[in-house]
């Protein structure tokens, strides 16, 4: 029998919250002794990843009253109730299926009168098909020539993710001759936004996917109408250059303003909508279906590594295991995630939303009030430019920030050069294992502007290369992590209510329906 209860209220975490701080990473990862950990503290996940911990303010210790955590608060469990459909989305009482879009982890999940995982492939293949017939040129402008740029108009969940793999991919897809049609994203309401991709855009040879799960959006239908305005300006039919991303119910579904529709429902959040149409569209006519096949088989691989109950097995449920230490009993509230690889650039970005829109949450899945830090605030960009913005306060500041590592020891394209007898890829892992020992261990000086203290934690995801395969594991880990951080926080993390209000306000000041200082706030801005 699954039961949900705070966090406070287990009592694994009252004997973690006796753990004195007492550990020492300038010790724990010297000599000998941290080379073996560095060995001992890694757990194998899919596509050749590996998730390391070593330099992590754990020891076995730690890690047995963690592993206590894990059961008492029944994490595989309610893995297991989510994945088999149970309504885990509480706060708009609503099943959970994201997992369902890239594989069956447990039984067949029947809503609406069909079975999801069907329903969900049926998507995928009406894709791949659309997706074959554009690449051939069976599907064409008016003038019978080929698409060759495919624009995404979306918002959060429809625009960071597919952003995120669009970018991570790309190179890799150029690389190995499959890059289909350049990808690129229209999201902000702002209109410099729309303008600028438009202007790098050839319109004649560009196709536009509108994603709204709802059909309402603002932001995403305020873009629609400025880039069906520039197509009719360009004596193009709109008509013939737009698809649509929508659930069956929505305004969109039966317009025949699209050259076709393809369907998400209400299961998947936007921040876990990648694998879903939201981002199958997309990265299927930029890439290919087969190369958005491979990311899939990733992430399932992944999700079935995320299903072992036990936590020393398990990277995404030991990565949240020991999140939750350090932001409950450590008390370290930020986490910089710190990919050292270019193709990632935006990865931070989307991780961003997915944790925070997921997590931040100052009530329980009940609605009741809870007494505990919650959520996790997350940043980062690629090393090795990190190194030289914000790593001086990571390094040196009065606030111990966890981070979170990503590497591969082989770089996407074929190209390197040698430079002091070193190529640019042995540089950049050169870069990796300095950062984290440097953190860790710190360095002592009689010069106090000189003196690193060290004891900063950190762990390393490390993967032969950014492949199709590995990119689907890795975005897989985050949402499974994000998952179980609130499995053990108790919150609903498929909600995000925390978006609403200031939409609602919004629609106020354009009714002009205002008073008070959003009255003035809307005049100063020129509402």
């Amino acid at each position: 029998m699954i039961s949900w209860n705070n966090l406070d209220t287990l009592s694994s975490y009252q004997e973690l919250l006796k753990t004195k701080d007492s550990l020492k990473l300038s010790e724990l990862m010297a000599g000998e002794n941290g080379a073996a950990r560095v060995a001992e503290y890694a757990i194998p996940m899919a596509a050749g990843l590996t998730y390391h911990y070593a330099a992590k303010k754990v020891d076995d210790a730690i890690l047995e009253k963690l592993a206590a955590l894990a059961g008492e608060a029944q994490l595989s469990g309610k893995f297991r109730e989510l994945y088999n459909g149970a309504v885990i989305n509480t706060g708009e009482k609503r099943r959970v299926l994201h997992q369902l879009t890239r594989g069956q982890l447990g039984d067949p999940v029947t809503a609406d009168g069909v079975d999801k995982r069907s329903f969900y492939k049926e998507q995928q293949d009406k894709i791949a098909v659309f997706a074959g017939k554009v690449h051939a040129g069976e599907i064409t402008n008016e003038n019978g020539e080929k698409f060759t740029t495919v624009v995404q108009i979306g918002i959060g969940g429809s625009d960071l993710g597919p952003r995120a793999i669009y970018l991570a991919l790309e190179n890799w897809a150029i690389t190995h001759d499959t890059l289909k049609m350049k990808a690129k994203f229209i999201s902000n309401v702002d209109p410099d936004d729309p303008v600028g991709v438009l202007r790098e855009v050839d319109l004649p040879h560009a196709l536009f996917i509108v994603v709204s799960k709802s059909g309402t959006t603002l932001e995403t239908l305020t873009n629609e109408m400025f880039v069906k305005d520039a197509l009719e300006k360009a004596g193009l039919d709109a008509s013939k250059h737009m698809l649509a991303v929508t659930s069956e119910t929505s305004p969109m579904a039966s317009s025949s303003g699209y050259l076709a529709a393809f369907f998400m429902d209400d299961y998947i959040g936007g921040r876990y909508s990648t694998s879903s149409a939201v981002g199958g569209a997309i990265l299927s006519l930029a890439f290919g279906p087969d190369i958005f096949a491979r990311f899939l088989n990733g992430m399932a691989e992944e999700d079935k590594t995320a299903a072992c109950p036990d936590p020393m097995k398990n990277a995404a449920m030991m990565d949240a295991l020991i999140s939750v230490y350090e932001r409950n009993v450590l008390g370290y509230g930020v986490t910089a995630l710190l990919p050292y690889s270019q193709a990632l650039s935006r990865f931070p970005a989307h991780l961003q939303q997915a944790s925070m829109e997921s997590n931040g949450k100052s009530v329980n899945r009940f609605g009741e009030p809870i007494n505990y830090k919650t959520g996790e605030v997350i940043f980062g960009e690629p090393g090795t430019n990190g190194q030289h913005s914000f790593y001086q306060l990571l390094h040196q500041g009065t606030e111990i920030i966890p981070l979170q590592f990503i590497g591969f020891r082989k770089s996407q394209n074929e190209t390197d050069v040698e430079v002091k007898g070193s190529s640019s890829q042995k540089k950049l892992c050169a870069n990796v294992a300095a950062q984290i020992v440097a953190f860790a261990c710190g360095k002592d000086d009689e010069n106090p502007a000189k003196r690193f203290a060290g004891e900063r934690p950190s762990s390393i995801i490390i993967g032969e290369q950014l492949t199709p395969e590995s990119c689907g594991a890795l975005l897989s880990h985050y949402e499974n992590k994000f998952m179980f951080q609130g499995f053990l926080w108790n919150v609903n993390s498929f909600d995000q209510e925390g978006v609403q209000l200031g939409k609602v306000l919004a629609t106020r000041v354009l009714a002009h329906n205002t008073d008070g200082a959003l009255k003035s706030f809307a005049e100063l801005l020129g509402v």
